[in-house]
This record gives structure tokens, C-alpha cells and sequence, in this order.
């Protein structure tokens, strides 16, 4: 990284400016969550960094909004954070906890909400109804491999976010579908 005159920024500079936009409340971390403290699983340790409002992400870019609807991924981010954004407020109001999930097969989850009990839920969260099936099927690989281990601890039920979704529904299969306009219910 750089700053204006092509110098280069150190790390201890970028960290500072880190630290200061925690503490002003502007960024918030997203810490891993592994299922299984004794698992020999390799699991991702790093949290995640956000925005504390994803409209602060979108403010900072300066991008209207004709240009997201031609440029969906960038979009589908934004979807992303302003979804754990909810999902954090929803599961504070539980006395809950937001986690991300990544194994060292490279397979995530977006989201995890822990209850103080230890019962937990995993969510993808997709923009499109043209992805719920990508969406399901990456919840359904991780469980799968969840249960499979000797200690593991499943989730109690797998849900995919979607933003353009009409209703919510359970499938075939046992993963939730729920639009986003549904989440709080």
C-alpha cells in the first residue's frame, strides 16, 4: 500500500488507522467460528472486517445506484454486508453472536449466528434467486462434514438469504429460503 507520493505505508500506520475506526465504531469484526473445538478440521481463524454500515461502503465509492444494476457482484457484496449487518442486530437481541466460517477446503459460510446455548444456524446469503441452489448446496457439503466428524457439532438449521425472493420456504432438502424483507421474523 501507498500513500500519495508512491511511498509506501507501513503496517503499524495502516493498523493505527484501523484501530481508531473501530473505535469510532465505523469498522467491526466478524470472528471464525469452528464447530468443533477438538477437531483435527483445519478451520480459518481470521475475522472478518466490516463496514459498521454497509451505506458507508457504498457513500465511500461513490457509485449510483444504475451502476450496481450493471454490476451485480459488486452489488451482491454490498447484499452481503448490509445481510450481516441485520443478522448481527437480530442475533444481539438474543444474546447471540455473528461468526463467519472457512475450512482449509476453502468452503465458507457467510454467516453464523451462536446462541449463548450453544445452538447455532448457517446462512448463505445470495442476491439472486438464480443462486439458492449454489447457495444450498455449499450449507448442505458443510453439514455433511460437520456430522461427519467425531465430535461435531451440527447446526440447527441451514438458511439461504436471498434478495430477490418472493416468499420464505423450507425445501425438499431441509434448507431455508428466506428473503431478506423476512429476515426479522
Amino acid at each position: 500500500m501507498e500513500n500519495d507520493d508512491d511511498e509506501p505505508i507501513s503496517y503499524n500506520t495502516v493498523d493505527d488507522y484501523l484501530n481508531v475506526l473501530e473505535r469510532l465504531y465505523f469498522v467491526e469484526w466478524q470472528p471464525a467460528f469452528n464447530p468443533n473445538m477438538r477437531s483435527s478440521v483445519r478451520v480459518g481463524k481470521m475475522p472478518k472486517r466490516h463496514l459498521i454500515d454497509p451505506s458507508l461502503a457504498v457513500a465511500a465509492l461513490g457509485v449510483s445506484p444504475e451502476s450496481y444494476y450493471k454490476d451485480l457482484s459488486s452489488f451482491g457484496f454490498i447484499f452481503e454486508s448490509l445481510c450481516e449487518h441485520d443478522l448481527r442486530i437480530y442475533a444481539d437481541i438474543f444474546g447471540g453472536r455473528l461468526y463467519h466460517y472457512r475450512d482449509g477446503d476453502g468452503k465458507e459460510i457467510d454467516a453464523i449466528v451462536e446462541l449463548p446455548d450453544g445452538r447455532w444456524g448457517a446462512f448463505e446469503i445470495k442476491l439472486g434467486a438464480n443462486e439458492i441452489e449454489k447457495g444450498a448446496k455449499s450449507l448442505l457439503d458443510i453439514d455433511r462434514k460437520i456430522r461427519n466428524q467425531e465430535n461435531g457439532r451440527p447446526p440447527e438449521f441451514l438458511c439461504v438469504v436471498c434478495g430477490l425472493t418472493d416468499y420464505a420456504y423450507r425445501r425438499p432438502d431441509g434448507v431455508y429460503v428466506v428473503p431478506i424483507t423476512s429476515l426479522r421474523e
